[in-house]
């Protein structure tokens, strides 16, 4: 093959003899739908990054008209906040907390969409399936308050559960909402029950993309049912398991705030507190802005971290994760 001929590393092989404004006038739809998405993340997300430079502050409000003007008339701290924070016990006990959360999410909730998307699409009857499909689903729209409510209503002092037991004598005092050892597992199952319909329909939505050829073909070879989800089914959900999976790591650090937030009280700051929450009370409620910044600051290169690490395992495995290799 000629220099001439060879094709063009990082074009794709139909767009490498289009020119520009072909592609633009091809794409242009596509384009202006994407438009809206990119200004709120401009406005929202990449804009007040700039703001993070009062982590090097002593930042006060009060300093001047406005953000900008404080900003300036505020002094410089240098790597003082974050100096403090890798001094502060209640940070560390906060990180602690979040990765211990996330990581029962992560080893518990995840699984669990698949399982139920799997079972889902084993059931024939279609309306069967989107009558499950939309109950598990509903819990997904649920404020926090309220799952905490229906929660409390079922696992409380004065809850169905607590009657019950004390109906039947086997015990005087049962209220799971109140218990710091088993905190840790209600936020898991809230989490589950809330948000597990939300990944049965992305996997739902990959299941269906399966040619039914394969299923077949592998009837024929005499593959039961069993076989045919082993050797069909999660092979074509791979791609997608891989992607939230490098997701769910990236946010290991976010678990969240209002639902730490509505239940702080009932077990105590130093079972409940976590990352966001530190970040709410310390920023927020006590007006410590820089300290707040510096925290954000590393909790956003670590995540940064998490999602590299994760995506080069999950090429090492043969899946693209979040963004292909070069």
């Amino acid at each position: 093959m000629s220099p001439s001929t060879a094709p063009r590393r990082g074009r794709a092989p139909g767009d490498a003899s289009v020119p520009f404004r072909h592609r633009l006038r091809r794409d242009g739809v596509l384009i202006l739908m994407t438009l809206p998405a990119v200004a709120l993340l401009m406005v929202f997300a990449y804009i007040p990054i700039a703001g993070n430079v009062i982590a090097f502050q002593f930042y006060s409000p009060y300093a001047g008209d406005g953000f900008l003007d404080s900003m300036a008339n505020s002094a410089w701290t240098g790597l003082e906040n974050f100096q403090r924070m890798l001094d502060d016990r209640d940070f560390w006990n906060a990180a602690r907390n979040t990765l211990l959360f996330s990581s029962l999410q992560l080893l518990f909730y995840f699984p669990v969409p698949i399982a139920l998307a799997l079972l889902i699409n084993s059931v024939l009857h279609s309306k069967v399936r989107a009558w499950t499909q939309a109950v598990l689903y509903l819990p997904h729209f649920f404020s926090w308050v309220l799952v905490i409510t229906v929660f409390q209503q079922m696992f409380g002092g004065a809850g169905l559960v607590a009657q019950l037991l004390r109906d039947w004598g086997w015990a005087e005092s049962f209220d799971l909402m109140t218990d710091p050892g088993f905190f840790k597992w209600l936020i898991t199952a809230q989490v589950m029950w809330k948000d597990a319909g939300w990944g049965i329909i992305v996997f739902l939505a990959a299941l269906s993309t399966v040619n039914q050829e394969l299923y077949e073909s592998a009837a024929v070879d005499g593959a039961g049912r069993w076989r045919r989800m082993w050797h069909v089914t999660l092979p074509a959900l791979r791609p997608v398991i891989a992607l939230l999976l490098v997701l769910q790591v990236g946010a290991m650090l976010t678990v969240g705030g209002e639902q730490f937030l509505i239940q702080r009280t009932a077990v105590g700051p130093g079972t409940s507190e976590v990352l966001d929450t530190y970040v709410w009370h310390n920023g927020i409620e006590g007006g410590d802005f820089s300290y707040a910044a510096a925290i954000g600051i590393v909790k956003g290169v670590f995540s940064l971290l998490l999602v590299l690490t994760a995506n080069r395992v999950a090429h090492t495995m043969g899946e693209q994760g979040v963004y292909a290799r070069r």
